[in-house]
């Protein structure tokens, strides 16, 4: 009897070691995961977004990537429209379009919101295109409202910018400095 006792007890702990490897899909154990990082639709790892308030996780649906450029953003952090001039050209209407001009001036040179020419930025995360996509997409302490889709307008999911036309607008304020954000 003691014997049947020993082998289920093995059994269970055997049973419990190998549910604690257990893959959730994503690539990833599902205990070493991550709370904010997920698997985009082509298997690739999302990014651990933060907002520039408190750096705490910023949730965005995976799914609002929605375009090749926005997908290899997703992943990598890096902005493909840089250099891109039809990209650059729809970033600078959609500048204006979102009225960033009131505070950032017509070249965002800074008006009675900061230069975002750099090198140096107020907040030194804007440097990178992940930190600025995070700054414009959850808005900033400084007085910035979110310009991200369901964010700047939460009653209306589809009022504000895409990440694909965030990346067009960082690719065209990029063009006025000496930072590409994808070093």
């Amino acid at each position: 009897m003691q014997k049947k006792h020993w082998a289920l007890l093995a059994a269970l702990i055997m049973l419990g070691l190998s549910a604690c490897g257990k893959n959730d899909g994503t690539g990833s154990s599902s205990a070493a995961s991550g709370s904010s990082a997920a698997a985009d639709s082509g298997g690739g790892k999302m990014l651990d977004f933060v907002t520039t308030q408190d750096s705490t996780p910023l949730p965005i649906k995976s799914e609002q990537f929605d375009t090749p450029a926005a997908k290899e953003f997703m992943s990598t952090g890096k902005n493909p429209y840089i250099g891109n001039a039809d990209a650059i050209s729809r970033g600078e209407k959609l500048f204006k379009l979102y009225s960033c001009t009131q505070c950032h001036g017509g070249s965002a040179e800074g008006q009675t919101g900061p230069s975002l020419h750099g090198p140096d930025y107020k907040y030194a995360k804007d440097a990178t295109n992940k930190g600025m996509f995070e700054t414009i997409w959850h808005g900033t302490n400084g007085g910035m409202g979110a310009k991200g889709a369901g964010l700047m307008d939460p009653t209306d999911p589809t009022n504000g910018l895409s990440p694909d036309e965030t990346l067009k607008v960082i690719a065209w304020i990029r063009t006025h400095g000496k930072t590409t954000g994808n070093e």
